[in-house]
């Protein structure tokens, strides 16, 4: 669907200033949120909310479903009586950037404690509340609950190397691990109740702001989740070793000679669309009660994808295969009504890929940073954009637009300015801003790192690279009234705002 004229900025919630190591959804969230509201935004997109892995990537999720339990606000659950200060006193002191590791240790000491004290100090109404949310979540909270429970008591083990009772799950050896984990279960399902919470008063403060929430969809999901443990038979899984029989990625291309190896289980689509996607429509639903807009990662593999066979250590050797996509997307039409979809077609696209996002009238993606290493016909260049489209200075895999820049040659980067019509005094990311929006795009979004001018070192994510990513986090204070109102001017003199108007 064609989307209104606006803009907005692009900030995982994990990037938030905090004192517990990582961003959450205590007053940071809302103060970004005033931030928004104040500079005339409309969008606020993220990155997938759900529990990270190996890694650290929310690409690549124990739950394409739950939500991240290191972003529950313990300040929240000190407000609610869950966590006293005197909690935090042996809280370590942690760097502005999320080190991972130390973080899932130390604040699962701290949530664990929340947990114990709910079950002792809650009231009749709030356990009820709790027993309404776990009932309306059943769907996928009882496997995923589980899921973790028995991951746990494997030390963090995958699910295909479990004992084969539970890997395969066997009735039997399900109803003995529900019994024998009874309290490691409850945990679970109580980090999601208040991550729920926590989320769903976030989304109902920025949408009152006026600010929607642009969530962010993988097509894939990981190997070691839930639900390719609890539904094996929509992924294409060798039935004796649980491990991918064909796995996902991206075949040999100019940047990368040997393809992208994601690991991912392809679906097994014949199933799927004979149960009449209904894993897919619970997923899509889901989604929609946690935001207002969809970005679906890697929309290409909705029409074909690129099947490697398990075992591979390059991705090489695939092929394409047809992906009933227009089916799918009739399917979640006719259940969830418009959908409010985005979808990401960058990188080698085909007119299959093209007919089928124009079908259901989804815009797709501009980048800027890629719009300037050729002539005059790169699609990447304003000039040549469709307004149903949303353009980016750069994205979550882009280098920071500052550490772009500052990485071309001195002639790549007179190309810029030449194109940009101005001298090389002016602040390229406040340049690629204003192109931004001022181009036909209905949306137009922006990583905070330009809004802010960073370089390279507060990139968020370097595809291909393993380690070192996702932990950027901006400094207290960063968000000066005099960036907002700078923002602003722009947002209102390219008619971006809820009540634009032209300066005089």
């Amino acid at each position: 669907m064609p989307f209104p004229r606006a803009s907005g900025i692009l900030l995982h919630p994990t990037s938030f200033p905090s004192r517990f190591g990582i961003g959450d959804l205590g007053t940071e969230a809302y103060r970004f949120i005033d931030f928004l509201a104040a500079s005339g935004q409309q969008i606020w997109q993220i990155l997938p909310l759900g529990p990270t892995a190996y890694g650290d990537s929310p690409y690549q999720c124990f739950s394409a479903i739950a939500g991240n339990p290191m972003l529950i606000s313990p300040e929240i659950l000190c407000g609610k009586g869950l966590l006293t200060e005197e909690d935090f006193n042996d809280f370590p002191e942690l760097p502005l950037r999320v080190d991972f590791g130390w973080v899932i240790h130390v604040k699962t000491l701290l949530l664990r404690k929340a947990s114990d004290n709910f079950k002792v100090q809650a009231t009749p109404e709030w356990h009820q509340a709790f027993e309404e949310f776990c009932q309306g979540a059943a769907d996928w909270l009882d496997d995923y609950a589980l899921f973790r429970a028995v991951k746990d008591a494997h030390g963090g083990a995958s699910w295909n190397t479990w004992d084969e009772t539970i890997a395969h799950r066997k009735p039997e050896a399900l109803e003995q691990w529900q019994q024998q984990l009874v309290p490691q279960v409850f945990f679970h399902k109580f980090l999601q109740f208040e991550f729920a919470q926590q989320w769903a008063d976030v989304k109902r403060y920025a949408n009152e702001k006026g600010i929607q929430i642009l969530g962010d969809l993988p097509i894939y999901v990981a190997h070691d989740s839930a639900e390719v443990w609890a539904h094996p038979e929509y992924f294409c899984l060798d039935s004796e070793l649980g491990t991918p029989s064909l796995m996902a990625g991206v075949p040999p291309d100019y940047f990368s000679p040997t393809g992208q190896l994601w690991g991912n289980p392809i679906y097994d689509w014949e199933r799927l669309q004979q149960d009449n996607f209904k894993w897919w429509v619970q997923r899509f639903q889901a989604m929609l009660d946690c935001v207002d807009l969809i970005r679906i990662d890697h929309f290409r593999g909705f029409e074909s994808y690129w099947a490697i066979k398990g075992g591979e250590t390059t991705a090489m050797d695939g092929e394409w295969m047809v992906a009933p996509g227009e089916a799918l997307f009739q399917v979640l039409a006719e259940q969830l009504g418009v959908l409010p979809i985005i979808a990401e077609d960058l990188g080698f696209i085909t007119p299959e890929v093209e007919a089928l996002r124009d079908q259901f009238e989804f815009p797709g993606m501009k980048i800027l940073q890629f719009a300037f290493d050729s002539d005059a016909a790169n699609p990447y260049l304003p000039f040549h954009y469709l307004a149903n489209t949303v353009v980016y200075t750069g994205t979550h895999d882009n280098d920071t637009t500052v550490g772009w820049f500052n990485a071309r040659s001195s002639e790549e980067q007179h190309k810029v300015w030449r194109y940009l019509g101005c001298g090389d005094t002016q602040e390229i990311h406040w340049e690629l801003v204003r192109l931004a929006f001022s181009s036909v795009s209905n949306q137009a979004i922006v990583p905070l790192q330009d809004i802010l001018g960073l370089d390279t070192r507060s990139r968020m994510n370097a595809p291909g690279q393993a380690i070192g990513n996702w932990g950027w986090r901006y400094e207290q204070g960063a968000l000066t009234a005099e960036v907002g109102d700078r923002l602003r001017d722009l947002t209102e003199l390219y008619g971006r705002s809820r009540q634009p108007h032209l300066h005089s």
